[in-house]
């Protein structure tokens, strides 16, 4: 005997929601730690140079967007697993949604400044005279630059779980 189609649908949104949570959780606790752990010395010119997270806004952004996209991801984990098996209010739905949109924004707004500066770092800027530091400091700008795809990445799955909650959200209120 086969389930309706719609207990099918739920449960398979349901499990969706739970891969892509866990991806989530995942990207962005990989995406904190490569950006916190980032840091280099090199001799440049004579003068011995660090390269750290902490000296860029931008990259310190990252982090914290990343860590607090974690936190969240924990939360909204057990908490779509706990109302996902039993019968919930309908405003849970919207309320969801608000958090993959909120958490979305967050991850892109820091994906987004720490590409900038990236971009300079990698560059620079022969305007305003800023040189590139990639060349000298490689490790540092391939473990920063792994840690922005890391949370674009998790950018992606909050996006696709941004439109899942809103479908669902949409659905109770249609029906």
């Amino acid at each position: 005997m086969s389930s309706p189609p719609l207990i099918k649908t739920h449960k398979f949104v349901f499990l969706t929601q739970i891969f892509l949570r866990i991806l989530a959780i995942a990207a962005t606790f990989a995406a904190a730690w490569l950006t916190i752990t980032s840091k280099e010395t090199t001799v440049v010119y004579g003068i011995q140079v660090d390269a750290r997270y902490s000296y860029s806004p931008a990259f310190k952004f990252l982090a914290l967007a990343n860590l607090i996209a974690f936190g969240f991801s924990v939360l909204s984990l057990f908490l779509v697993f706990i109302a996902g098996r039993k019968a919930v209010n309908p405003t849970y739905y919207f309320y969801i949604f608000l958090h993959d949109l909120a958490i979305s924004l967050l991850l892109i707004a820091g994906c987004a400044a720490a590409t900038a500066i990236a971009y300079v770092g990698k560059y620079g800027n022969s305007h305003t005279g800023w040189m590139a530091i990639c060349d000298h400091f490689a490790k540092f700008c391939n473990r920063v630059k792994a840690s922005a795809m890391l949370s674009y990445l998790a950018f992606a799955f909050y996006l696709i779980l941004t439109i899942i909650s809103a479908c669902n959200s949409r659905r109770i209120i249609a029906s």
